[in-house]
């Protein structure tokens, strides 16, 4: 049985969840416990230690849930949690995710949606157990982690701890905004910093529309990735999505055209936490040659250009519309790439 902590104000969600998923509890697949904000909920996980998952809507009173998010990782600092708020606009999804949400899903609450969320999130929790005793025993850890986070190694809470670094079959997209750095030389910083958000939130949201996941934020670009069933097929669909979407926004009055270039590529890729331990600060991201050529293949890739290679075409060339745009020399490729265009 999977426990899950709901912290939010609204009481009537609670009556919701407890209608939508009665045939679960009533089949012991959830349990939930309910809190109506910030302290209470951290005051119902010391009660609690076995909770799985915290949903937490962002704003409530005593403690919102951004704030909750920062004392979560004092309580648990593996603990996953999903923001479900009516607040789903750029600054907070980003807040959220910097700050160490799983996911985000946006009210009024898709019951469907919540679901698969929900099961996604207690899948990696499941991942993270199958790997507590091996971490356990490998003393290396030792010579990278300070004494705080070896005596929560210790701890009874620790079942909810490192990620599993693992080789998965994926898609990933990286869509840059063309021209943007010509921008941000020439106007104020205010205005440079609410256009491209502004940008970033119709990139973000399609990418969630399609079942995606905003992997990072790179300067004026986005990486994103998909799992999962026709995850190449749905990348696609939201590189043309994207497409229209900018389309339809006006120019700018310093007369700027909201552009984007893509590359877009499938395949195998290690997945794991990036970064530096002498900084402590690690990226849970994917890497590989796979990652390399989407990347390369956005640099080369024109304003409005959706750009794939040979392998992928020849995946979808029955279901979409491509072009052929020639070999091309690509940064680190030792011989030319077959590079196709996808129109539609």
């Amino acid at each position: 049985m999977a426990k899950i902590l709901v912290a939010d104000d609204e009481t009537d969600l609670e009556v919701l969840i407890l209608q939508k998923f009665r045939r679960q509890i009533r089949e012991s697949k959830y349990e939930f416990v309910f809190a109506l904000n910030g302290v209470e909920a951290l005051e119902k996980l010391k009660e609690n230690p076995d909770v799985d998952m915290v949903l937490t809507d962002i704003n409530m009173p005593q403690m919102d849930g951004l704030t909750l998010l920062d004392k979560l990782k004092q309580v648990n600092p593996m603990l996953q949690s999903v923001i479900v708020s009516a607040y789903g606009d750029m600054e907070n999804i980003r807040v959220a995710m910097n700050r160490g949400a799983y996911d985000f899903i946006t009210k009024p609450v898709n019951f469907e949606d919540l679901e698969i969320t929900m099961n996604k999130t207690l899948e990696h929790v499941r991942q993270l157990r199958e790997t507590l005793q091996a971490v356990r025993e490998n003393n290396i850890l030792k010579m990278y982690v300070d004494n705080n986070v070896l005596g929560f190694m210790n701890s009874h809470e620790f079942e909810n701890t490192l990620v599993r670094n693992e080789t998965v079959q994926g898609s990933v997209m990286f869509i840059d905004i063309c021209g943007f750095t010509s921008i941000s030389e020439t106007q104020p910083p205010d205005q440079v910093v609410s256009l491209i958000n502004k940008i970033f939130d119709v990139l973000v949201q399609e990418i969630l529309n399609h079942g995606g996941r905003v992997d990072k934020f790179i300067g004026d670009a986005i990486m994103a990735v998909f799992f999962g069933e026709a995850h190449f097929q749905r990348a696609l669909e939201t590189s043309l999505s994207v497409r229209k979407e900018i389309d339809k926004m006006e120019e700018e009055p310093s007369g700027f055209k909201v552009r984007v270039s893509t590359g877009i590529n499938f395949g195998e890729m290690v997945c794991g936490n990036i970064g530096s331990m002498s900084l402590r600060r690690l990226d849970y991201t994917v890497i590989g040659d796979s990652v390399n050529l989407a990347q390369r293949l956005q640099g080369s890739a024109t304003p409005n250009q959706i750009l794939i290679a040979e392998h992928a075409y020849q995946s979808v060339k029955d279901t979409f519309n491509c072009r052929q745009v020639g070999e091309t020399q690509l940064k680190n490729k030792s011989a030319p790439v077959m590079v196709y265009e996808v129109l539609d």
